[in-house]
C-alpha cells in the first residue's frame, strides 16, 4: 500500500507544499516581537533563535536536494545558507527560506525518484518532510512564547502517520530505535477527533507499521494502546507532550509503551 496517497490523510504533494508556506507564516508570526534569546522549553538548550536558523537551514538544504534531484546520500550537508548579518534579520530569513523552498515545489515533480532516508523514495518525501519538520517547530516557537499551539486534526492525523511510517528509518540520527525490537508485541495509536488508527509491530529484527492487516489486526486489542485528538498525538510523538498527561487514554502494557517512547525519540 502506498501510504503517501491513502486518502485518509492530508497527503498530497500540493497540500504539503501549501502547508508549508502556511507554518512558516505561523511560526514567524508566533516569534514577532518576542527575544529571539527566548529559551524553548521543548527543544531543551535552545533559544528562538537557534529555533528559527535550524528550521530555515532545513528548508534550504532539502530544497538543494529537491533541485538536484540527489540519488545518492549527500556527503556533506553544505549549502548556501544566506545567513542575515544580524539577529533582526532572521525573521524576515526563515521567510525568505520558505520562499526559497517554494521555488524549489515549482521545479520538482513530487513523484520523481530520489534518495530519501526514509520509506518513500520519491520527492514528495522532502516536501512531506519538510512540513512537518516546520509545523512542529512552529509548535515550539509558540510554547516558548506562551502559546498553546493548534494544529489541524488532519493534517495532525498524516503527521503521526509520516512520523510512524519514516521511524524504522531514522537510525542514523536516532540510534536509541535500534533498541525498539520485540517477539510481535503491537502499539496501537489512535485518534479520537477524525479517522486515524494505526499498528506498530515489534519484531526480532526491527519494527514497523502493519501494513495490509488482516481484518483481525485491523480490529483486535494491541498490546498496548494509546488513544487521544490527532494533534495531541502528533506533538507526543515529538515528545512535546507526556503520555501520562489527561490529553490521552492508555491501556495494556504500560513496559512496552515506555519502551517505546524512550526509544522513539526523532
Amino acid at each position: 500500500m502506498d501510504r503517501s496517497h491513502d486518502s485518509r490523510w492530508v497527503s498530497t504533494p500540493a497540500a504539503h507544499r501549501d502547508a508549508v508556506m502556511t507554518e512558516t507564516a505561523r511560526f514567524v508570526a508566533a516569534a514577532k516581537g518576542a527575544s529571539l534569546a527566548t529559551p524553548v522549553p521543548s527543544c531543551p538548550g535552545w533559544t528562538l533563535l537557534d529555533l528559527v536558523r535550524h528550521a530555515g537551514s532545513v528548508q534550504r538544504w532539502f530544497s538543494a536536494l529537491l533541485l538536484q534531484r540527489v540519488q545518492e546520500r549527500p556527503r556533506s550537508r553544505e549549502v548556501e545558507l544566506a545567513l542575515p548579518p544580524s539577529e533582526d534579520g532572521y525573521l524576515d530569513w526563515l521567510e525568505a527560506s520558505s520562499a526559497v523552498a517554494a521555488e524549489a515545489f515549482a521545479d520538482t515533480d513530487p513523484d520523481a525518484p530520489m534518495w530519501v532516508w526514509g520509506a518513500d523514495p520519491h520527492a514528495r518525501f522532502w516536501i512531506r518532510r519538510m512540513l512537518f519538520e516546520t509545523l512542529v517547530h512552529r509548535a515550539d516557537a509558540e510554547i516558548a512564547v506562551g502559546l498553546r499551539p493548534v494544529i489541524d486534526p488532519a493534517l495532525a492525523a498524516d503527521g503521526v502517520d509520516e512520523f510512524l511510517a519514516n521511524l524504522p528509518f531514522a537510525a542514523s540520527f536516532a540510534p536509541k530505535t535500534a533498541d525498539l525490537r520485540g517477539q510481535g508485541e503491537t502499539i496501537r495509536f489512535r485518534c479520537t477527533d477524525r479517522a486515524g488508527d494505526w499498528l506498530v509491530r515489534l519484531r526480532p529484527d526491527g519494527f514497523g507499521l502493519v501494513e495490509n492487516g488482516t481484518a483481525a489486526e485491523a480490529t483486535d486489542s494491541a498490546d498496548a494502546t494509546v488513544q487521544g485528538a490527532a494533534a495531541d498525538l502528533l506533538l507526543l510523538m515529538y515528545g512535546r507532550l507526556d503520555r501520562g498527561t489527561e490529553a490521552f487514554e492508555t491501556a495494556g502494557d504500560d513496559e512496552l509503551l515506555t519502551r517505546w517512547f524512550t526509544n522513539s525519540a526523532f
